[in-house]
């Protein structure tokens, strides 16, 4: 393949790329708006991680619009902002975990429920769009990731969810979100570890 064929067709992978950008960080944008005014009537922590993932995603989502046409150099550094991102999501549920042990409360667990699987059908949506460009470069990669968390969170909510139904009491929100915590700075770290390879990477070369 000559260099104008190689050229054209980064072109059109770039281009589909960013469509499939536009629609997810619509859809994220739109999650988030919807899941943080169900987190404050539920009174859920978990919920509210949930949000604040679907925040983190949509911002992530805009950056890498802007990473598509660059090079790999770029792409890598932006996943490292990305992984910054997924760490201070994580640390902001720990913060929400924190006030609700200072000021116990009982969730509403259908409300929690219903919007972990509204947030779950549109996120499953989100997955399979990037799925197809999972492989295609370390920026798409860690978008891709970011979705996969979404999708750990919709359903760790529902889980949560009937706890609380079950149990009659706040713990079970608190716990799992703590857990989404957790999770979410296992991946930050794991996608800031991917960027700095790809970095390192392009210096050898």
């Amino acid at each position: 393949m000559g260099c104008c064929d190689t050229e054209s067709a980064l072109s059109v992978q770039n281009e589909r790329q960013k469509r499939t950008l536009i629609v997810v960080l619509i859809i994220n944008a739109l999650m988030f708006a919807i899941i943080i005014v169900a987190s404050w009537l539920a009174g859920s922590s978990a919920l509210f991680a949930d949000a604040f993932d679907n925040l983190g995603d949509a911002i992530t989502y805009a950056v890498s619009l802007y990473a598509v046409s660059r090079s790999n150099s770029v792409k890598a550094k932006v996943a490292l902002f990305k992984g910054g991102l997924i760490f201070l999501g994580g640390f902001l549920v720990l913060g929400q975990v924190v006030y609700k042990l200072m000021h116990p409360a009982v969730p509403l667990f259908e409300l929690m429920g219903l919007f972990s699987l509204i947030g779950l059908s549109a996120n499953v949506l989100c997955l399979l769009l990037l799925n197809k460009h999972r492989h295609e470069d370390v920026n798409m990669s860690s978008v891709w990731a970011c979705s996969r968390n979404d999708i750990v969170a919709n359903l760790s909510v529902f889980v949560t969810a009937g706890l609380v139904w079950i149990t009659q009491s706040g713990w079970p929100d608190l716990l799992v979100a703590t857990l989404l915590a957790i999770y979410l700075l296992r991946s930050g770290f794991e996608v800031i570890n991917n960027a700095r390879d790809n970095l390192n990477s392009g210096c050898n070369h």
